[in-house]
């Protein structure tokens, strides 16, 4: 089975030099444990991916197109000329615009599945494809399909391969046309704005009670059902209100009274 790999020109967060995204050598990790794994990149230089082929490719695809340029239509366009059963992305990437939107503008262009947040591959006798997806807190969903899908990795993937020197020369970039009026499809503008944070909601906040109210739904006391405060009670005293707030609240049975 043939994977294609996103490739996409990354920078360091503190010396801003050129490099791989890591979820990016996470993908190249788990496409080339399917099988053939290829690279994908539309820029204006391969060099900026050339280290992926040190990670475990053995070709990338580069499509020259300006910086400037929305490099979706290019994607698409070498993507369907390819037909590869899985597609793998980065869920954002790094150092760049990082909008995040580049992987579903390729779904909806290619009339695929996306299946975000992906942890794990594996290819069934019948050749579907089984995809873990992560759910947060630990929490996991198997999903089996049969491709032409496009997945995004989660950081929890296995960590990338080594780098190999070797093969990163043993590796080769094959440079196609591209669309010959790029001008067509430029990047959308997109507006910059200083962080500002907003107000928190306080649910079942009272909107007409004074502020002695709203202060207590805010802490909580509003919900607390009564009881009493105790500080540093003796530990008789503690259970015996312990008890009573358990009967109160339905979990304990009230005490029986023993016959005269």
């Amino acid at each position: 089975m043939i994977s294609v790999v996103l490739l996409s020109a990354g920078r360091h967060p503190v010396s801003g030099a050129t490099v791989l995204p890591r979820l990016e050598a996470q993908a190249i990790r788990l496409a080339t444990g399917l099988g053939e794994a290829v690279g994908l990149h539309a820029g204006p230089d391969a060099a900026a991916v050339a280290d992926a082929l040190g990670h475990g490719l053995s070709r990338i695809v580069h499509v020259p197109l300006p910086a400037e340029v929305d490099p979706v239509p290019a994607l698409s366009a070498c993507l369907a000329a390819m037909a590869p059963a899985l597609i793998l992305a980065g869920r954002r990437g790094q150092g760049g615009d990082e909008t995040g939107m580049v992987p579903y503008a390729l779904a909806q262009a290619l009339d695929c599945l996306l299946i975000p947040d992906v942890v794990a591959l594996a290819v069934g006798d019948a050749g579907d494809l089984s995809l873990d997806q992560t759910l947060g807190r630990g929490a996991r969903r198997r999903v089996t399909l049969r491709g032409p899908v496009l997945a995004t990795l989660h950081p929890d993937a296995p960590a990338p391969l080594p780098f190999a020197y070797g093969q990163a020369r043993r590796g080769a970039i094959e440079t196609v046309a591209g669309d010959p009026d790029p001008s067509a499809a430029p990047v959308p503008a997109l507006e910059e704005r200083p962080y500002r944070r907003r107000p928190k909601l306080v649910k079942g906040a009272p909107s007409g009670g004074s502020a002695a109210e709203r202060l207590r739904a805010a802490t909580g006391e509003a919900a607390s059902g009564g009881g009493r405060l105790l500080v540093r009670p003796e530990p008789d005293e503690a259970a015996r209100e312990i008890l009573a707030h358990l009967r109160r609240i339905g979990v304990l049975a009230p005490p029986t009274r023993e016959p005269r």
